[in-house]
């Protein structure tokens, strides 16, 4: 039974960061296939990626949930009857509804399946802009979660945390949310939460099971009957069902999904019917272009300026310094990373966000 875990999260919300430490932390020994969707021209997670050892199968033309569903599909397939792995992880688009990869990976109808998570990073920092200006789309990947998993919340303030929490929890009132630093916990832990080994509920219903057996040994001889409270409990936490149709618990969206899963994203409402495509832009280059390390930080922090360049959400690549060697660099508003890097064949640069301005864009990187 090959196992499928779906890792979604919108731009730059840390899903490789956490894919990284969950393969070095927890899926040791497994035979193990990534499939990444990358929206945009270039993709560039691939290279990083490449760099840690793992291998890709990269599809680079378009969102999984709006055009990429019979390429997906012939892929999957091919993956499971060539490689017959112990787990497949498909990280979608950041843009990518997942309701849609959900449906995309259950019309496929393959046996020795089984759909184990349905996970979604969010930034705990962006939580609040993104639900409000990008809800359509943030929204789709909270609401089909049956984990959350916060990232960056080293730093964060606790009302801000507490903030985010509550935001989420709006649109998700069953999933598991885990906002511990992920320097502080183990990537096993993770996979636990992640497939409701490690959870409150998981604990309540250990306890719950224990007083049942001890209270049942204490009254085999008492003939009222009156001690049936657990039942309550059990009904209380949703018959130990791992997922959550916070809309509706009618056991007719709850068929045959392997994770006990509700599907409430049918229910989505009915005015957001946008593909990716129609609200994101990605603009992409190749370069041999070399640049200083300070140049290329100040052009990051000029991304920030979304009346010259548009609402850049996330721009990451790999290009050459005069000064630095080759420079892996990420960038999500407010936010930049660079590192040093290994060589790649050409200089690559990717930028995603809505109502780019690509001459501005082009200029500003001198392409």
């Amino acid at each position: 039974m090959t196992k499928i875990d779906i890792i979604s999260g919108f731009l730059g919300a840390g899903k490789t960061t956490l894919i990284k430490k969950l393969i070095k932390e927890a899926f040791e020994g497994e035979k193990l296939v990534l499939i990444e969707n990358e929206f945009g021209e270039i993709g560039i997670d691939g290279s990083f990626l490449k760099e840690a050892g793992i291998n890709i199968t990269e599809m680079n033309s378009g969102c999984i949930c709006c055009s990429l569903v019979g390429d997906f599909g012939q892929a999957l397939s091919k993956v499971i009857t060539e490689y017959a792995p112990d787990r497949i992880i498909i990280e979608p688009s950041g843009v990518g509804k997942l309701s849609d990869v959900i449906k995309a990976v259950k019309d496929l109808k393959i046996d020795d399946v089984s759909l184990n998570s349905f996970t979604t990073v969010v930034d705990a920092t962006k939580c609040k802009v993104y639900m409000k200006n990008f809800g359509e789309f943030f929204n789709n990947q909270v609401e089909n979660a049956n984990s959350i998993i916060l990232s960056r919340t080293a730093g964060v303030d606790e009302e801000k945390l507490h903030n985010a929490v509550h935001l989420l929890r709006e649109h998700n009132k069953k999933a598991t949310i885990i906002t511990t630093d992920w320097n502080e916990i183990s990537g096993q832990q993770i996979l636990e939460t992640m497939e409701h080994k490690n959870t409150l509920e998981s604990e309540l219903q250990h306890l719950e099971h224990e007083h049942h057996h001890e209270h049942h040994h204490h009254d085999d001889e008492c003939e009222c009957g009156c001690h049936e409270h657990h039942h309550h409990h059990d009904h209380h936490h949703n018959e130990h069902c791992d997922c959550h149709d916070h809309h509706h618990h009618d056991q007719h969206h709850d068929e045959h999904c392997e994770c006990g899963c509700h599907e409430h994203h049918e229910h989505e409402h009915h005015h957001h019917h946008h593909h990716a495509d129609e609200v994101f832009i990605s603009w992409g280059a190749e370069t041999t272009n070399k640049y200083t390390l300070k140049e290329l930080s100040d052009i990051l922090d000029a991304l920030d300026d979304t009346a010259k360049y548009g609402t850049v959400l996330r721009a990451k690549g790999i290009v050459e310094t005069s000064d630095e060697g080759w420079i892996h660099y990420d960038y999500v508003p407010g936010e930049k990373e660079l590192r040093q890097g290994a060589a790649e064949v050409i200089g690559r640069i990717c930028v995603i966000g809505s109502n780019l301005n690509e001459e501005n864009l082009a200029e500003l990187f001198r392409i």
